[in-house]
């Protein structure tokens, strides 16, 4: 059984067998709902029925305190890559989705066809269970045709939190962790954002901070320049070098410098972080760069953010070994 918040799902022998959200709840089948069905807490009691059973292992994971990767020392790919995807299932990751939680009624994530199939309807991300430092990340993905909700007509739109810090809902208060994103989008994949939080709970800061060279475009926006202005960095966006300076938030948007593939066709981005150090490539192109990335580890959180898309590459290279 997993509880979080008024929802409740019960698995049996591995199978889902019911998925319910109690505060939804107008009746039962005595007649009138128990007045404590919506309690956010309370006591465990195992009912007995004049039938004798037994019981082996009784365990209780509590899913509002930190999980073991927000504290576990964080791990460096030596001799060989780390696989994240292993083309068969989600094993080594858990998913967070903003509405229910670490729970997955809809099937946002999944595996077919040697694929991470993504259906994008929902906001949250799928997580590693590992913290990761040093590290040359390799993606390969590929948009869906599918958009959803308030992003229906909008720029596909996605993208990988990496360094995340404290839990779940940390940026925001809802989707995100505190973290540094390489950004998927439209017309914008490469993009680096500076997603400082806060614990949802304690208040807690959970500060992020880098440096960039960069200047700004037409319309005061920060954009990636080789050598330019070395600028401190706590929040807010770094676009990268080539983003059109009339980029439109609609569907299907190319600008006229874009490296990413058009839709329904491979990209391949790589994100190389070595110490505080970032690049960021797209199809082999360095599109930005940061220095001084504070902190260079945590967590790899790859979005769902109303859009459709396909990964068929997922893993970690040691520094200087990653494959052309």
């Amino acid at each position: 059984m997993t509880v979080i918040g008024n929802q409740v799902k019960v698995e049996l022998n591995g199978h889902e067998i019911l998925f319910s959200d109690l505060a939804q709840i107008n009746r039962s089948k005595d007649g009138a709902v128990y007045p404590n069905v919506t309690r956010m807490s309370g006591h465990f009691g195992f009912a007995g029925h004049s039938d004798q059973v037994a019981f082996r292992k009784i365990a209780i994971w509590d899913l509002a305190a930190q999980r073991p990767a927000h504290v576990s020392p964080p791990v460096t790919p030596k001799d060989k890559p780390i696989r994240l995807f292993s083309g068969e299932n989600l094993d080594g990751f858990y998913t967070w989705i903003s509405d229910v939680g670490y729970t997955d009624p809809r099937n946002v994530f999944s595996v077919r066809d040697g694929l991470i199939h993504v259906t994008g309807d929902a906001y949250g991300g799928l997580i590693t269970n590992q913290a990761y430092r040093d590290y040359h990340l390799v993606i390969e993905f590929k948009w869906g045709n599918r958009t959803w909700g308030a992003r229906k007509d909008r720029a596909r739109d996605t993208g990988l939190l990496i360094h995340c810090r404290g839990p779940e809902g940390s940026f925001g208060g809802t989707h995100w962790i505190a973290s540094i994103e390489a950004q998927i989008i439209e017309g914008g994949c490469g993009d680096i954002l500076v997603l400082s939080g806060k614990h949802p709970t304690t208040g807690v800061a959970l500060p992020m901070a880098l440096t960039a060279e960069v200047t700004t475009d037409r319309d005061g926006e920060w954009v990636w320049q080789k050598g330019g202005k070395r600028t401190n960095f706590r929040g807010g966006r770094i676009n990268w070098w080539g983003r059109d300076v009339d980029w439109e938030d609609t569907a299907g948007f190319r600008g006229r410098d874009d490296v990413e593939s058009p839709q329904g066709e491979w990209t391949r981005m790589d994100v190389i972080s070595d110490g505080g150090h970032l690049i960021y490539k797209v199809n082999g192109a360095v599109v930005n760069e940061a220095f001084q990335v504070k902190p260079d580890f945590g967590r790899i959180l790859l979005q769902t953010e109303g859009a459709a898309f396909f990964v068929r590459r997922y893993e970690l290279w040691p520094l200087g070994q990653a494959p052309d």
